[in-house]
């Protein structure tokens, strides 16, 4: 096989992340049209993450963020993003590096992103305090959304991932 000296795999994950850029740029600036909401999985312990403490002894592996309709000062910088997100009612800054992504996901059009981050370096993760203030490949989004609901209780954490539904926290 020949030697890929172009790194096409190199500059189609690169690519993909600009899709991610350009949506969350668009999202700071106008906010989300319409029904389209994000699902953003990463890793909580790569290099430039920043989240509390608290956070990462909840989610030391990675963790699901969900922005929809309750989050504040989402700025998107080249090379990561940072949002004000509220934790059991707690207001929490989270700094997330594009790099450390391994899923987007608008589940109000079925589109999704998945990320391979086995690249990614992992370090203990410079943690904030609670504060107000190589390839990547494109994969369709689960048919229908999590079956969770605001009025539902949430199943204990078996030990793996958790999806943050925050819209529990909005009032109606």
């Amino acid at each position: 096989m020949a030697t890929d000296h172009i790194r096409y795999d190199v500059l189609a994950r690169d690519a993909l992340r600009g899709v991610l850029r350009k949506v969350l740029t668009d999202a700071a600036s106008h906010g989300l049209p319409g029904e389209h909401h994000f699902f953003i999985t990463f890793v909580s312990k790569a290099d430039g993450v920043k989240i509390s403490p608290r956070l990462l002894a909840q989610y030391p592996e990675e963790m699901t963020i969900i922005l929809q309709h309750q989050f504040w000062d989402l700025t998107v910088l080249e090379d990561r993003f940072e949002v004000g997100l509220s934790f059991g009612g707690i207001p929490e800054r989270l700094i997330v590096p594009f790099s450390a992504i391994n899923r987007f996901l608008d589940p109000s059009v079925k589109f999704g992103l998945e990320f391979d981050t086995s690249d990614v370096a992992e370090v203990g993760p410079e943690t904030l305090p609670a504060a107000p203030t190589p390839s990547a490949i494109a994969v369709p989004a689960p048919a229908s959304e999590p079956a969770e609901t605001a009025d539902e209780p949430t199943p204990p954490n078996q030990g793996g991932a958790e999806v943050v539904r925050l819209d529990r926290f909005r009032k109606k």
